[in-house]
């Protein structure tokens, strides 16, 4: 459907319920849509009032409008015209007032003129009026929400929760980003509508969605924020149709187009299908992948003809290059290339750039790629092994600076074999409950009693070794694992603090928990749920969490509203790794915290940097001026203790008090 079309069967559904004469004009000041009501009180249906001079206006009207075209066209705000007088069918002249408000559309201006009736002399009750017969006419048509200015859901019509599977019940308080699927970037999407709303514009675009239950969904949607005469934004709404089966149809007809239409080399779909059968085959080859450096940058610099351009004399030296092999367009700025050619030769394709370099305008562009060869079989088994493998090099290679293209070292084929183990033996480990936990002790440097401990994950898998934390996390977090050892931790917290208090060692246990974890919406309920199902007082539940948590739990108003509600249980919230990540004062003003942890890397070097005491004196104060206490972490000698003792730090932890320990060696070091 063409967006005229749309917006015409828009004003159809929606404004034709309104109790006054409502009309709309394109850009030239044409009416494309005349309403029922107009129709009712001025006689012309809208074959009449059609073309370049209406005849509802008199002279001096039209010309008080055509003067003033630009302003309307242009301006944020409705603009008010009155008085006017306008002529009916009969030509009748009727005094009154007309209200226009441009609408920008795909960069097409429209107008909307509503034309004020004596009947209705109240501005608020006819703005209520007209939002309820709003609502109306939409839930005919649309799948319709409301979000509050935070984004939280206030209100779903029938269609959007049949739809998406919610209830009335369930669906109020949901945040906006828990409709969308929870990766970067669906979420950077959700963050763009929001933003978008926000500045007080509209939103228009096809999004992808998800059920209740996870199910995929696409949309056509307008979000649109509501304001008062004022301005004032009053809530958000989204309008809603979908098209999930034309997209469905829209992938597949992309998926069979196996050539890229703008380089004419290889698609990506070709390019797995086509790795896949050399695989099956038991072919060897080397996957190369490149990638333009700052190629963003020479976007701004050139237009899009140009880019095209540029992308095309690319290609044409990669087919010369490699004229033997297999090459595929991966990315607007990417490239692969199947080969059987050496890694000497391959690598010399950076020499060639700079002895065919590319001309523009009769401008040399200056041209270099960073680039990284996966071998197979040697060095990965699987597509989707390979193009992780060649991603992972890439982007040390662009780290480095770029203009090189690099293969595997055996370091990093050995990363790479252990990491494609963990992601397949972890769930089986958590399903077979092979995960145990270490507790690492944190004294009181006032009373020099062990106060606290901090629980830490721990896996000794019976192929891969000890799995230390700072591999599976990482690989926990990509993979969408890491709720269900978030979920493991969290029972074993509770259960441990419940048997401790139980044989009078009211001893606080801490755990890290994710952003990913509190975006949802039941974190509180399965929280108290476990503490209830172990007796467990919340006050000796800590939970810890990080910068980057921190930072992007500010702008999401039901995380913070979720910390609250624990906080006043008494559970008790720590940032860790303080210093490292990302600055934000505004985090410890919205954030319920009552402890700050200075990383180990401020601890490790400090009785050999002056400055660097001075730091870390300065984070002690800075923590004791907000009254929350402060924790040094990775203390590992009795110098470290001692000066950290004198600048008045609250509490400690690391290899000098003790490594990480089961739970009945703390209970002997408490003796």
């Amino acid at each position: 459907m063409y967006l005229k079309d749309e917006l015409l069967d828009l004003s159809n559904s929606v404004f034709s319920h309104l109790p006054f004469p409502t009309f709309m004009t394109n850009k030239d000041g044409h009416i494309i849509w005349w309403s029922k009501e107009a129709e009712k009180q001025y006689r012309y249906r809208l074959e009449d009032v059609q073309g370049p001079r209406a005849p509802l206006f008199n002279e001096h009207t039209y010309g008080h409008l055509a003067a003033n075209w630009e302003s309307i066209l242009h301006h944020d705000e409705p603009i008010r015209f009155s008085p006017v007088v306008l002529y009916s069918k009969d030509r009748i002249p009727m005094k009154t007032s007309i209200v226009a408000k441009s609408i920008l559309l795909n960069d097409d201006y429209y107008v909307f003129f509503q034309i004020e009736s004596n009947t209705i002399q109240d501005t608020e009750s006819s703005s209520f009026s007209e939002l309820q017969l709003l609502k109306k006419g939409l839930s005919k048509s649309f799948m319709v929400a409301y979000l509050d200015k935070e984004g939280l859901i206030l209100h779903a019509n029938e269609l959007f929760l049949k739809r998406s599977n919610w209830t009335p019940k369930r669906i109020v308080g949901k945040t906006f980003w828990q409709l969308f699927p929870n990766s970067s970037h669906h979420i950077a999407i959700a963050d763009k509508i929001i933003n978008t709303l926000q500045k007080g514009q509209v939103f228009h675009g096809t999004v992808e969605k998800i059920t209740k239950d996870g199910v995929s969904y696409w949309v056509n949607m307008i979000a649109l924020p509501i304001t008062d005469t004022e301005n004032h934004t009053l809530y958000h709404l989204l309008l809603e149709e979908e098209i999930t089966e034309k997209k469905l149809i829209q992938s597949r007809l992309e998926q069979i187009a196996y050539v890229d239409t703008e380089t004419g080399l290889m698609s990506r779909h070709r390019l797995e299908e086509m790795v896949n059968e050399h695989i099956q085959n038991d072919k060897y080859f080397s996957f190369v992948f490149l990638s333009i450096d700052q190629f963003y940058t020479l976007k701004e610099i050139f237009n899009d003809q140009t880019e095209s351009q540029l992308l095309n004399e690319f290609t044409k030296r990669l087919k010369i290059y490699f004229e033997e092999s297999i090459i595929a367009r991966a990315g607007r700025d990417e490239f692969a290339v199947i080969t059987t050619l050496g890694e000497w030769y391959v690598q010399g394709f950076i020499q060639y750039l700079k002895q065919n370099p590319i001309y523009l305008d009769n401008k040399v562009v200056p041209i270099t790629v960073s680039g990284a060869i996966t071998r197979y079989p040697e060095d990965q088994q699987t597509y989707l092994h390979l193009l992780k493998a060649t991603d992972t090099k890439i982007q040390q290679v662009k780290l480095e600076g770029g203009g090189m293209i690099a293969n595997l070292s055996p370091s990093d084929h050995h990363k790479l074999t252990r990491r494609a183990q963990i992601e397949k033996r972890l769930l089986e480990a958590l399903n077979q409950h092979d995960l145990h936990v270490l507790y690492l002790p944190q004294k009181d440097v006032l009373t020099n009693q062990i106060t606290a401990v901090e629980a830490l994950v721990r896996w000794d898998d019976d192929v891969l070794g000890i799995v230390s934390p700072e591999e599976l996390i990482p690989i926990a977090e990509e993979t969408g694992l890491i709720n269900k050892i978030g979920s493991f931790m969290l029972e074993k917290v509770c259960e441990q603090a419940a048997i401790w208090q139980q044989k009078g060692i009211p001893i606080k246990v801490s755990f890290n928990s994710s952003i990913r974890e509190f975006r949802d919406k039941n974190m509180v309920k399965t929280i108290r749920n476990m503490l209830e199902k172990y007796n467990c007082s919340p006050k000796l539940l800590q939970i810890e969490f990080t910068e980057k948590f921190a930072l992007e739990a500010e702008a999401e108003k039901s995380i913070i509203g979720q910390m609250q509600a624990l906080q006043q249980d008494g559970v008790v919230f720590v940032l860790d790794d303080f210093g490292t990540g990302y600055a934000s004062l505004r985090y410890l003003q919205l954030l319920p915290i009552s402890k700050l942890k200075i990383d180990k890397s401020f601890v490790s070097s400090i009785m050999q940097q002056e400055r660097l005491q001075k730091l870390v004196q300065g984070l002690i104060q800075f923590g004791q001026s907000l009254n929350v206490d402060v924790v040094a972490e990775g203390v590992e000698t009795e110098e470290q203790y001692a000066l950290l003792k004198q600048m008045g730090c609250d509490a400690v932890q690391g290899y000098y008090i003790s490594r990480p320990i089961p739970a009945e060696e703390v209970e002997a070091l408490l003796r």
